[in-house]
């Protein structure tokens, strides 16, 4: 059997060409359209072409001055990464790319993947932290993307939620500490401050049952007991360019409050550089801890270790290789409604009561 994985991934412009940043952003905000009370689908791609239009200006700013956005490549290094630890597991299976909002778009992987003649499709995204609109929505999209080529025998196997993998939880763990040694930052002194950065989500999603904070704070709480910091602060890279309420505190808020000498600061929820990182952070937040006296370190995503190949092959392995993936204790997804979407998040179920 032809076994194809499909690493799913938002995807940015490797170039700051206006054409390409205004067609990324208007995806974005069609694919939130909901939350704006849009009533048709006209009116939502009306109003996501207009958001586009204002926000693209200030975007290409960003990527022209970081050079493009590098996430792309990094997700095909990744995607080489996984094939070749499965490679060394004596697997062959064929690896894709699809982006939500920039070619290639997950419905092209999927073609390329039935052109191929895969028979066994497995959706991996490579989100950290699974939330409603990264994660669930990328498994959505490949499903559907799946259902239109309705002469394609293929068996879809969707994973989502897996940061509480040991592997990955201690190379982020690694990283931090390596770069913290590498400034010669003393973590555990009391005039530095780890401050976790997460990307922000609107808390519609959450009062709709997202269980995307959860795993924020829990993920955040075991990293800093991992690399021996008692006391850290958290706050969330937030989009005000919609009347939306997003999670709190803002990362801004949380710098200009810290009473230390220095930030350490840890970008939790991405697994890639890219705007979010080199300009949001390295460049805007940069600045606001400067503006307040602080002296400023930046963990860098350790998207290139080779470790995390190995646990991308970890994660898809029960379902290449054919075993109960209960046994790498993957469950049933909560924060996907869709029988056989298989996460590290869900709770053990108790075991049934007998009349013993």
């Amino acid at each position: 059997m032809t076994t194809g994985i499909i690493l799913l991934n938002f995807g940015e412009p490797p170039e700051p060409e206006r054409e390409v940043v205004v067609e990324y952003l208007t995806n974005i905000f069609f694919n939130n359209a909901d939350l704006e009370g849009a009533t048709t689908e006209e009116e939502a791609m009306a109003r996501s072409r207009e958001l586009a239009r204002r926000r693209a200006p200030g975007l290409i700013e960003e990527y022209e001055a970081i050079g493009g956005s590098p996430l792309n490549a990094q997700s095909d290094a990744q995607a080489a990464l996984l094939e070749a630890a499965l490679a060394d597991r004596g697997i062959d299976v064929e690896t894709y790319v699809g982006h939500q909002f920039l070619e290639p778009y997950v419905a092209d992987a999927v073609e390329e993947a039935r052109d191929d003649g895969v028979e066994h499709l497995i959706g991996l995204p490579i989100y950290p932290l699974c939330g409603p609109s990264t994660t669930v929505a990328a498994l959505d999209e490949l499903e559907e993307a799946v259902a239109t080529h309705e002469e394609w025998d293929v068996r879809v196997s969707p994973i989502s939620g897996w940061h509480k993998h040991p592997l990955y939880t201690r190379l982020r763990a690694d990283a931090i500490r390596a770069h913290a040694d590498e400034r010669g930052v003393d973590l555990a002194d009391e005039e530095t401050t780890l401050v976790f950065s997460a990307h922000g989500t609107p808390t519609h999603y959450l009062e709709e049952g997202s269980r995307y904070v959860i795993y924020v704070e829990e993920f955040c709480e075991t990293i800093a007991a991992l690399v021996g910091v008692e006391t850290y602060e958290l706050g969330y890279q937030n989009h005000s360019n919609r009347n939306i309420e997003w999670t709190q505190p803002d990362v801004e808020d949380v710098i200009e409050t810290v009473d230390a000498d220095r930030v350490v600061v840890d970008p939790v929820s991405f697994m890639h550089e890219q705007s979010e990182t080199l300009s949001e952070l390295d460049v805007d937040l940069r600045e606001d801890a400067e503006a307040v006296g602080l002296e400023f370190h930046r963990v860098p995503v350790p998207h290139d270790d080779p470790r995390f190949g190995e646990v991308l092959a970890d994660l898809v392995e029960p379902f290449v290789a054919g075993f109960e993936p209960g046994y790498y204790q993957f469950r049933q997804c909560q924060c996907r409604d869709v029988e056989g979407t298989m996460c590290l998040n869900a709770p053990q179920q108790p075991a049934p009561a007998t009349d013993e």
